[in-house]
C-alpha cells in the first residue's frame, strides 16, 4: 500500500512557494548569504514555527564555577553585539575581508557546529601565550613588525567573537588575552549571547565534522 506523507500547513506553503519566507531573521531581512570556505551558505531562520531545541543547549543550569553567567561588559571600548550586528558584520566586514568573526571554543565544539564564516581560533590558544606566540597570530590577522620591532596596528581586521553564551568565559578569556598585548579595543565586539543565543533563533548553522552517533 502507498504511504500517504502528511504535511504541516507551513510546509505545504512552502512548497508551494520557496520565496515565501514565513520566518524571516527581521521584516525587512528574510536571508541574509555570506561565505564558508570559500562556498555560499543562506543562514535563514527554522521555518517550522513549532520547532524545539533537543540538544546541549536546552540545558537553563550548569555548575558554577565555571559556567557562571557572564557580564555584559568585558571591558570599556569594546562593543557588544548581537545577532543582527553580527549578521552586518558578516556582510559589510567579512565579505569585505575587513573583519573575522572568531569562533573562540574549542575545536571540537566548533567543528560538532558553528555559525557561518566563522574560523576557529580556540582561547586556550591564546591564553598565557608568548609575545611571540602572540606575534604570529596577529600577523595572520594583518597587524605589521615595523623596522624598529614595534606592532603597526593600523589595519588590523576587526574581530567579532563568540563561545557557547551567556554561561560561558571562553571569548572573555580570548579578549582579556589580547588585550594584555594592545590589539585595539575599537576593533573587537563581543557577542556575548553566542551560539546558544544563535540557535534559539533557529538561524542556520555549519557541521564542519558530523559526529555519527553509535
Amino acid at each position: 500500500m502507498k504511504k500517504i506523507l502528511l504535511l504541516p500547513l507551513f510546509t505545504l506553503l512552502l512548497l508551494a512557494d520557496k520565496d515565501n519566507i514565513i520566518v524571516k531573521i527581521s521584516n525587512d531581512m528574510p536571508t541574509v548569504t555570506t561565505k564558508n570556505r570559500g562556498k555560499s551558505v543562506e543562514i535563514k531562520r527554522v521555518q517550522d514555527i513549532d520547532n524545539r531545541l533537543t540538544d546541549d543547549y536546552t540545558k537553563t543550569s550548569r555548575a558554577c564555577p565555571p559556567f557562571c553567567i557572564q557580564s555584559t561588559k568585558i571591558e570599556d571600548g569594546i562593543k557588544n553585539i548581537e545577532e543582527l550586528e553580527l549578521l552586518a558584520f558578516m556582510q559589510n566586514k567579512v565579505s569585505k575581508n575587513r573583519g573575522v568573526i572568531i569562533d573562540s571554543r574549542l575545536k571540537s565544539w566548533f567543528e560538532l557546529e558553528t555559525i557561518p564564516s566563522a574560523i576557529n581560533i580556540p582561547f586556550s590558544t591564546v591564553q598565557n601565550s608568548s609575545k611571540k606566540r602572540i606575534a604570529k597570530i596577529f600577523k595572520i590577522l594583518g597587524m605589521k613588525i615595523k623596522s624598529d620591532g614595534s606592532w603597526d596596528f593600523s589595519k588590523v581586521k576587526e574581530l567579532a567573537f563568540f563561545d557557547n553564551g551567556v554561561w560561558c568565559s571562553q571569548a572573555k578569556h580570548f579578549i582579556k588575552a589580547i588585550l594584555k598585548f594592545n590589539y585595539p579595543k575599537d576593533k573587537l565586539f563581543y557577542y556575548r549571547s553566542g551560539f546558544q543565543g544563535w540557535k534559539l533563533l533557529g538561524l542556520t548553522t555549519i557541521v564542519h565534522k558530523e559526529i555519527l552517533k553509535k
